[in-house]
C-alpha cells in the first residue's frame, strides 16, 4: 500500500498538565465517531465522515487518514477504559469536522498460485477407474489462479490483477515476494496479495479449508526508511503502525474470503477457520495478505473435489466474492477497516 507521511501538526500537551479527562467511549458516542479499540495491542482506531485517526496507548502520535502524523496528548487506560484529554477530543472534532476528500482504493491484486516447475508441492496418487492418477498442487493452484485472475479482470478492469506464476515455471519464494513488493500502484492505492495452496497431512482424514494471515507477533518493516529522514526517531512508532493495519486489513481479507468460500462450498467440505502463522509469502510481502489452503490432497474425498472443475469454480468464486466485499468495504471506508 503506497502511503507516505505528509506533515506534522502540533497539538501535543503533557497529560500531567490536565486535570480533566474524557472517556473516549462517551465522548466518540457523543459526537457519532465510530470507535473501535484492540485491548490487546491497546491501539484504537476513530472513523466518521470517511476521516481515520489510528492511536495508541501511552503514544504521542496519532496517524490521520494514513498519512498525516499528529501530535497528541497520550491517551490513557484507567479502569479498562480508554481515556483522553478534552484537548484532544476538540482537535479530532475539528478534524473529522468535513467529509474526508482523499479516496483510497485497491489498485493492484496480485495473485500467487503456489509451487510450479520442478516443484509440484503436494503430491498423490490415487487409482481412479483403474488407472493410476496423480493429483500435484501446483496444477490446482494454477488453474484456480488463473479462474480467479479473469473473473477479477473482468469485474475490475481499471485495476492491475498480476499473477506470479501463469504457467508451469518454478519460482522461489523470495522471487515471489519480490514480485509482491516491486508492484507499483498510485498514491492512495493499496495492493494486495493473495496465495493459493492445497494442504496435505500424514493423517489421511484431515480435510477442510482455511485462510491464514500473518501473525500480530511478528513485526516487519513496511516503510522506506528514507520517508522519515527528518525525524528518524518517529520511524519504528508510524512503521508499527503502519504494520498493524496491513494486519488488520490483512485479517478482513481473511475473514471475508472464509465466507465466501462457506457460501460456495456449503457441506461439500468444512471450513477450518481463520489461521495466523509466519508464511514466507505472507510476512516478507509489504501488503495486506493472505495465503488460502484449498484442502488436503491426502484425504481421498477431498482429493476428488480438488480434481473436480465444479468444485475448484465454487471455490474461485468464494475466495472472488470475499475480495470484492473487502474491495467493496475498503473503497467506501476510503481506506478504513476494522476486524469484525
Amino acid at each position: 500500500m503506497k502511503k507516505s507521511v505528509v506533515f506534522i501538526l502540533l497539538l501535543f500537551l503533557p497529560f500531567y498538565l490536565i486535570s480533566e479527562t474524557l472517556s473516549l467511549i462517551s465522548e466518540s458516542a457523543k459526537n457519532g465517531i465510530v470507535l473501535y479499540w484492540d485491548s490487546l495491542s491497546e491501539t484504537g482506531l476513530l472513523e466518521k465522515n470517511g476521516h481515520q485517526l489510528s492511536f495508541r496507548k501511552g503514544e504521542k502520535i496519532a496517524l490521520l487518514d494514513s498519512m498525516l502524523l499528529i501530535m497528541v496528548d497520550e491517551p490513557e487506560i484507567q479502569n479498562n477504559e480508554v481515556f483522553v484529554t478534552k484537548k484532544f477530543m476538540d482537535k479530532v472534532n475539528e478534524l473529522f469536522k468535513t467529509d474526508g476528500t482523499s479516496s483510497f482504493k485497491v489498485g493492484a491484486i496480485l495473485i500467487d498460485a503456489g509451487h510450479g516447475g520442478k516443484d509440484p508441492g503436494a503430491l498423490r496418487t490415487y487409482k481412479i477407474n483403474g488407472k493410476d492418477v496423480s493429483i500435484r498442487e501446483k496444477d490446482i493452484t494454477l488453474n484456480v489462479a488463473n479462474m480467479l485472475k479473469e473473473k477479477l479482470k473482468t469485474s475490475y478492469p481499471e485495476k492491475k490483477i498480476v499473477m506470479t506464476r501463469e504457467t508451469d515455471v518454478f519460482l522461489s519464494l523470495s522471487e515471489r515476494t519480490d514480485i509482491a513488493n516491486t508492484l507499483k500502484v498510485g498514491e492512495n492505492e493499496a495492493a494486495l496479495y493473495i496465495s493459493i495452496h492445497v494442504n496435505s497431512s500424514l493423517n489421511s482424514t484431515a480435510s477442510g479449508y482455511e485462510v491464514w494471515y500473518l501473525s500480530p507477533g511478528y513485526r516487519r518493516t513496511v516503510l522506506d526508511k528514507s520517508n522519515s529522514e527528518n525525524d528518524k526517531s518517529l520511524f519504528s512508532i508510524l512503521n508499527s503502525m503502519m504494520e498493524e493495519e496491513y494486519t488488520t486489513e490483512s485479517v478482513m481479507i481473511a475473514n471475508f474470503i472464509m465466507d465466501g468460500l462457506k457460501a460456495q462450498i456449503g457441506n461439500q467440505s468444512k471450513a477450518r477457520g481463520i489461521k495466523a502463522e509466519e508464511w514466507f509469502v505472507v510476512k516478507n510481502a509489504n501488503m495486506p495478505s493472505v495465503l488460502i489452503e484449498l484442502g488436503f490432497l491426502t484425504n481421498y474425498d477431498e482429493a476428488m473435489n480438488l480434481m473436480s472443475d465444479k468444485y475448484l469454480k465454487k471455490a474461485t468464486l468464494g475466495i472472488y466474492n470475499g475480495i470484492v466485499a473487502f474491495i467493496t468495504h475498503f473503497e467506501r471506508s476510503r481506506g478504513f477497516t476494522s476486524v469484525k
